[in-house]
């Protein structure tokens, strides 16, 4: 599924279309500005920010646990989304090229993220392993529950300005990805067999490092046009 967003810079507004699951336009879908909105948006935020940040934490150890590498590539998505919901926030009280410099630096992250599951997908290819899939599966589903919990709590701000409308359309897209791995878990399950896990997360990888790409050009420009200013005096 894709949205359009507008995406705002600090001397224009463009659209960047987006293309998969994947966050691939500015800072990641994820990242609205704030600065416009009341108390309650800043609120729904801060709470789809800690639910983002609790699963990105939950799936990491529960893909060690499970042998699962799209539990990994899943909780990648949550962590560029946690960061993007900090963004937004930080922004409200911080020069705009600290926002830049973070988005820099997330977008780095979200490439090495993107490396390591493709790593891990290749060792769990040449060991033949399979993960467990019904650990795999609950964590899925509890996964699912926390992008919708936040595309609820965001809902009411579905039909407010581009980036608020994004950061809703971004949340509710997300549940793709839980869906995927949830297949993934049934597939294994069913099968004996460790492809349907490397499938999609090979999959997610190649669209989470995709996204990095995106993210750490646009951050890269929007620092340059930061320091021209004062490269210019």
């Amino acid at each position: 599924m894709k949205v359009q967003v507008m995406h705002s810079h600090p001397h224009t507004t463009s659209p960047h279309p987006t293309g998969g699951h994947g966050h691939d336009h500015g800072h990641g879908c994820c990242a609205p500005s704030a600065a416009q909105a009341g108390p309650g948006y800043r609120r729904a935020l801060g709470v789809a920010l800690l639910l983002n940040a609790g699963m990105f934490v939950t799936e990491m150890v529960a893909g060690v646990q499970t042998g699962s590498v799209s539990l990994w590539a899943d909780a990648a998505d949550f962590f560029g989304d946690a960061v993007g919901y900090a963004l937004a926030l930080w922004a409200l009280s911080t020069a705009p090229i600290w926002r830049s410099r973070l988005a820099l630096a997330k977008g780095v992250a979200m490439a090495g993220f993107g490396v390591l599951v493709l790593l891990r997908a290749l060792q769990a290819l040449l060991t033949g392993q399979p993960p467990e899939p019904v650990t795999m599966g609950v964590v899925a589903l509890l996964a699912l529950a926390a992008n919708l919990a936040s595309a609820a709590v965001l809902y009411a701000w579905r039909e407010g300005d581009a980036n608020m409308r994004a950061v809703w359309l971004c949340t509710r897209n997300d549940a793709l990805g839980n869906v995927a791995v949830v297949g993934a878990a049934l597939g294994v399950f069913g099968s004996g067999a460790g492809w349907p896990d490397l499938v999609v997360a090979t999959g997610m990888a190649v669209l989470a490092l995709h996204s990095a790409r995106s993210v750490i050009g646009h951050a890269r420009a929007e620092l340059r046009q930061h320091t021209a200013p004062a490269n210019a005096g």
